[in-house]
């Protein structure tokens, strides 16, 4: 993967997940996917996944991902880290961001590690 089709892999993942699109992430996901967001427990396979994203779709009203930074850990590799900010509307309007970081590896085409940092004590 080059860096451009880091930047458009990138931009299409945020993309569906700002749109809470479940259909992306089901289709792009690795069936033994390693998922963890903030302090929550590694979730290791796709149908779990993608339970825990339609509970946290759920549980918000909307959310708008500003990506600041992407980097390949190295030319040969398939992993990408990205970094950026997160706007957050609370099923009461109220809103809230975030700062975060995401750690993907990427195994023919698939999401197979997707590591998300993030502070969501505030939500």
């Amino acid at each position: 993967m080059n860096n451009r089709q880091a930047e458009l892999f990138i931009g299409e993942l945020y993309t569906a997940v700002d749109s809470k699109d479940l259909n992306y992430l089901e289709a792009i996901l690795a069936d033994k996917v390693k998922f963890r967001i903030g302090n929550y427990p590694l979730i290791d396979n796709k149908i779990a996944v993608l339970d825990a994203n339609r509970q946290f779709f759920s549980s918000i009203h909307s959310m708008s991902h500003s990506i600041n930074k992407i980097n390949k850990i190295n030319h040969n590799s398939n992993d990408l880290w990205c970094s950026g900010s997160v706007d957050y509307v609370r099923l009461d309007g109220s809103e809230h961001s975030a700062n975060f970081a995401t750690q993907l590896t990427i195994n023919q085409g698939k999401i197979a590690d997707y590591l998300v940092y993030a502070d969501l004590s505030g939500l």
